[in-house]
């Protein structure tokens, strides 16, 4: 497994170096069709790392890894909407989007790396903080299915508090570099708040979908790569379908379904374990149906009333 490990982070290592030395070199607005192409891409590298697990690991661990990527990919939805609230109240400009997401996904993923290393070592040295999770994932789908949101506030970030304290920061985007030089004082740019922002944000809804994960195995590997596959390849959709929740109005309900189900997974682990498959085929039901919903029952909304002249 450890020439997985090894594998694994210098794939990841290329990749990225592609992606911000050679495809995000020049600063561009990237448009629908790009984004396709590149969420597409992710997924099939997705489906072929599965692929390799299945091939050396077998059966079971490729399901846990589809189901564990399959989960987090539909709760990092959420992501999506954050990353589009920071832009607009940041005012980044389009052709910084994607610099700014790419920076903030690689803080993302480290610190979901000290979340799931942390977590898993909780659940191996105290087995009953598995039933916490499982509560606190029953408690969130509750939320989610009254329609409660969870609320972000950019400029409470501690990260940003923090950054302020130690470094003042510039009125206007300086291109795109995260710092820049005004009357001979170091500034940090506004591109760089919003990359701290996205990255330590993260870790808010990490809260939920990585117990969810967590649920299905506690193999560290097939944890942390089903997360790293799921985060990069939404960075991609968010440029295509931004506004997704609103199109699919029911997928809300239908990922309060799966965190209710992966939460009552972990209450009764010790009295029944649900099947690998079983889990797999509730959760890509769940989702299917709910935008199947969303399609054939589209959200009506009130007509506009214009003022007679």
């Amino acid at each position: 497994m450890t020439l997985w490990w090894i594998f694994f982070a210098v794939f990841i290592l290329v990749m990225l170096t592609l992606d911000l030395g050679v495809f995000s070199r020049r600063a561009h607005a990237v448009k629908i069709k790009e984004s396709l192409y590149w969420t597409s891409f992710w997924i099939v590298l997705a489906l072929l790392f599965c692929g390799g697990v299945y091939f050396f690991y077998g059966h079971h661990k490729a399901l846990e890894f589809l189901t564990g990527y399959l989960i987090e990919y539909s709760l990092s939805i959420d992501n999506l909407f954050v990353f589009l609230l920071f832009f607009r109240y940041f005012s980044v400009p389009a052709e910084y989007e994607q610099k700014a997401l790419i920076w903030g996904i690689i803080i993302a993923l480290i610190m979901r790396g000290i979340f799931i290393f942390t977590g898993i070592a909780l659940i191996n040295q105290f087995h009953w903080v598995i039933y916490i999770f499982g509560a606190f994932l029953i408690f969130t789908a509750i939320q989610i299915a009254r329609g409660k949101e969870q609320e972000v506030h950019p400029e409470k970030n501690i990260v940003i508090k923090l950054l302020r304290m130690f470094m003042p920061v510039a009125p206007v985007y300086s291109g795109h570099r995260f710092l820049t030089i005004i009357e001979r004082k170091r500034y940090a740019t506004p591109l760089l708040v919003v990359v701290l922002a996205l990255g330590t944000t993260d870790v808010f809804f990490a809260v939920d979908s990585i117990p969810a994960v967590l649920a299905v195995t506690t193999d560290p590997f097939i944890v942390y790569t089903s997360n790293v596959f799921a985060v990069l390849g939404l960075r991609s959709l968010f440029f295509a379908i931004s506004g997704l929740m609103k199109l699919f109005h029911y997928l809300q309900y239908g990922l309060a379904v799966i965190l209710g189900f992966v939460g009552i997974k972990m209450l009764i682990t010790d009295l029944y374990k649900i099947n690998i498959v079983a889990s797999l085929a509730v959760i890509a039901s769940v989702l299917a149906v709910s935008i199947i919903a969303s399609l054939a029952w589209p959200k009506k909304h009130p007509p506009i009333i214009t003022e007679e002249k």
